[in-house]
């Protein structure tokens, strides 16, 4: 009697990789990738324009880099933007985006883009991790050696938010800022908007929880930027949240799973690759942090990619299933250069450099690939993610 060997050799490893990817399609795309979604719109707006649907990383003040992303988007006049999602610094400019596009379209969403980060500059100028000028000419925009971002570093790691910023003063000075600028009412009511969806991370059951416009809270941003390390969890309806990048950064299904373009373009914060080996705790952590915060989206890329090559073989019957292009706007060589202390950075300087970073990054891709939307991907998921 004969028995059938084990698979070995590159056999085993692809079966071994299938086997992965449909867990990754399980368990990121949940029902999206076992039940048939909602029909895909079509690609172009009645205006003739292109159709596409936004996915904003998070990253601290790394969230400059977004913004002249979408300075640049807008002002395209062959773009119109259908849907945005984001987490943390992503999902504070996902909000002033879709504010200001109901305030006055394109243009009043490069004016509330600008005022927000124009005020964040300003309140950050008295941030306690600011370096000292001779820091500066030393380290330049890096904080990781400041006396102060050193002293920080050490209360965090020592004393919880609880302890450091009790409950008389809960200080978060990002909750200022949020107050003065979102317009909850407007973007709640609005009767045409594009969709807005915020993610952040249930404490007590580890799940995602995706706000939508209609849900949306200076509460549901503040936690959806809730780093553990610094600010106390954001209760929200009597649960507890923490950053949405856990386990969204950003989270793309909302985009698809209600309806959208087919066209998803990731803005991209968190440097995917480093070619060195981290040797110093500052490195450590930095790298360990690129990689939290990118996994993620590692996973759900993943998992999309399952579902098109299953489209491709002929398994999966349309429109049951949809085709997605996907597309990222990156600047890796650059943001490989700040290490995590500058996520802290506020420094105008600094704000500015990284918003001009993200207009040429945007100027790029909408170069060598607008006229790929509404056709094909000019993200190659295998080679970038896999």
């Amino acid at each position: 009697m004969t028995t059938d060997a084990p698979a070995t050799g590159p056999k085993r490893s692809a079966a071994k990789r299938e086997a992965a990817d449909r867990i990754a399609a399980t368990e990121v795309l949940g029902p999206v990738a076992h039940r048939a979604p909602r029909p895909a719109t079509p690609s172009r707006a009645p205006s003739g324009k292109r159709r596409i649907s936004l996915g904003l990383q998070g990253g601290g003040t790394h969230g400059a880099f977004t913004w002249g992303v979408l300075e640049r988007l807008l002002e395209d006049d062959r773009l119109e933007i259908d849907g945005v999602s984001g987490t943390s610094a992503g999902a504070i400019n996902a909000v002033m985006l879709v504010q200001g596009l109901i305030e006055d379209g394109p243009q009043g969403a490069i004016h509330a883009l600008d005022r927000f980060w124009r005020s964040i500059g300003a309140r950050l100028t008295a941030s306690p991790v600011r370096s000292l000028p001779w820091e500066r000419l030393i380290w330049g925009h890096d904080l990781t050696y400041s006396v102060a971002y050193q002293t920080f570093e050490t209360l965090t790691r020592v004393f919880s938010p609880y302890q450091i910023n009790p409950t008389p003063f809960d200080y978060n000075p990002l909750r200022r800022a949020l107050e003065q600028s979102v317009d909850v009412a407007l973007l709640r009511e609005a009767a045409k908007a594009p969709k807005l969806f915020v993610s952040a991370t249930n404490v007590r059951t580890g799940k995602p929880r995706i706000f939508s416009r209609r849900e949306i809270s200076v509460e549901a941003l503040l936690a959806s930027a809730c780093l553990p390390q610094i600010f106390k969890a954001v209760e929200i309806d009597g649960e507890p949240y923490w950053d949405g990048g856990y386990l969204g950064n950003p989270a793309l299904w909302p985009l698809y799973e209600h309806g959208g373009p087919p066209d998803i373009v990731v803005v991209q914060l968190n440097p995917l690759v480093r070619e060195e080996t981290p040797t110093t705790p500052a490195e450590i952590m930095n790298r360990l942090n690129e990689i939290t915060f990118n996994g993620s989206l590692v996973a759900e890329m993943r998992a999309i990619d399952f579902v098109q090559r299953l489209l491709d073989a002929g398994r999966l019957e349309q429109p049951r299933y949809r085709r997605l292009f996907l597309h990222v706007i990156e600047d890796e060589e650059r943001m490989r250069r700040f290490k995590l202390s500058t996520k802290f950075n506020g420094d105008w300087d600094f704000l500015q450099t990284l918003r001009g970073y993200g207009r040429e990054a945007a100027d790029r891709w909408l170069a060598e690939h607008f006229d790929k939307l509404g056709r094909e991907s000019s993200l190659d998921i295998r080679a970038r993610y896999l």
